[in-house]
């Protein structure tokens, strides 16, 4: 079958999420990137849309550019899918338009910047019936798959304790500085959101937590932290949560944590055993039971299930890192838009970013109105 034409919306040359992006389309030969909308500036995105040796006629001046063009082709030369790679307020007003003219749909995280507009994707794509999806990157891991499988087959018992942290400091030698902080897109609620931390990190573990175990939160209590005043964005946070009346959990998220590169950690027990796994060495799964000897499971073994071994592309001893992650959304997205009865949880969905933004928004809500426990919607 041809190739399946995606388009992108930011992601430029100085965007570290445009490579990641871009890596991935092409990693399973299942995309050609045909042009997009690189940069507000229509010069660079032209410069850098030739640097991809890509049709200048397909690199557009804006969103409405590209909808009212591609939509003007024939249908085997259109875009079928747009990945959204631009800063959090972009998110939902070019989904929407995306939606509302029939395009297939990859969209960063934070889904929206509110869990209203989340919502209102979520009721327009289904209306649609397109593909949607969110890319919670860490979930495409080989190992992280192969956790999800084990604690769906019951191999650790029935779960009782959660623990998902993810730390970085790359916020710590700018907030101190005022003007440094004033000036950091993060750090805006207009560009931003309400959440800083737990809008930018701290979604990823709520979404791997509800992933790995199967199970949705249902409770949250928050204690956050902005270190100044005049900081109106979280930038540090623990938060409880409440997944059943036995099954308890803990998040903890900061961008804080000194000297801390991206330490996202992952570590589900149950009754008859633990799995515990960390981003930075991300192809180690350790199982821990009673009365044995750790064991340490690697990608690319027979032992692995189907699901971890579906997104597994080189022999054993050979590391796979987050491009390959990130290229298991892709190669999933592009599976489902070929068949959309190849789902069976290839990649995050329009619901998952959904359930993010109300956690961010639930989140912010438990801190301020005093840390009190505060329920999620179904």
């Amino acid at each position: 079958m041809s190739k399946i034409k995606l388009g992108i919306l930011g992601g430029g040359e100085d965007s570290l999420i445009g490579i990641l992006h871009r890596v991935a389309a092409n990693m399973f030969d299942q995309f050609e990137i045909t042009g997009g909308v690189f940069d507000v500036s229509h010069e660079k995105s032209l410069n850098f849309g030739k640097k991809l040796q890509l049709d200048p006629g397909r690199i557009y001046k804006d969103l409405d550019d590209l909808v009212a063009k591609e939509a003007a082709l024939p249908e085997d030369e259109r875009m079928q899918v747009v990945s959204v790679l631009t800063p959090n307020f972009l998110h939902f007003p070019m989904a929407k338009k995306l939606l509302e003219n029939g395009f297939n749909v990859i969209c960063e995280k934070p889904l929206t910047t509110t869990y209203e507009e989340a919502k209102i994707l979520n009721k327009l794509q289904k209306e649609k019936n397109t593909v949607f999806a969110v890319t919670y990157t860490y979930t495409g891991y080989p190992m992280i798959r192969q956790m999800k499988t084990m604690i769906a087959n019951g191999e650790i018992g029935k779960i009782q304790k959660v623990d998902v942290q993810y730390y970085q400091g790359w916020i710590n030698p700018l907030i101190h500085d005022k003007e440094k902080r004033g000036a950091t897109w993060r750090l805006d609620p207009e560009k931003s959101g309400i959440s800083c931390c737990i809008g930018d990190i701290g979604t990823h573990a709520f979404n791997m937590a509800e992933f790995v175990t199967g199970i949705e939160v249902r409770e949250i209590l928050s204690d956050l932290n902005y270190l100044y005043e005049d900081n109106p964005m979280d930038i540090d946070g623990t938060v409880l949560l409440r997944f059943s009346e036995k099954v308890k959990g803990v998040l903890r998220a900061s961008q804080i944590a000194t000297g801390e590169e991206n330490s996202f950690t992952v570590q589900i027990y149950g009754d008859k055993g633990g799995l515990k796994w960390e981003q930075e060495n991300p192809n180690y799964l350790y199982l821990l039971t009673e009365g044995k000897p750790m064991q340490v499971l690697k990608p690319g073994h027979e032992y692995n299930s189907e699901f971890s071994l579906e997104g597994t592309k080189l022999p054993p001893g050979h590391p796979e890192g987050i491009f390959d992650s990130m290229g298991n959304i892709y190669y999933g997205v592009a599976m489902v838009i070929k068949d959309k009865s190849k789902f069976k949880g290839a990649y995050p969905q329009l619901n998952d970013g959904m359930r993010g933004m109300q956690f961010i928004e639930k989140t912010v809500a438990s801190h301020k109105n005093g840390n009190v426990w505060t329920k999620m919607e179904d």
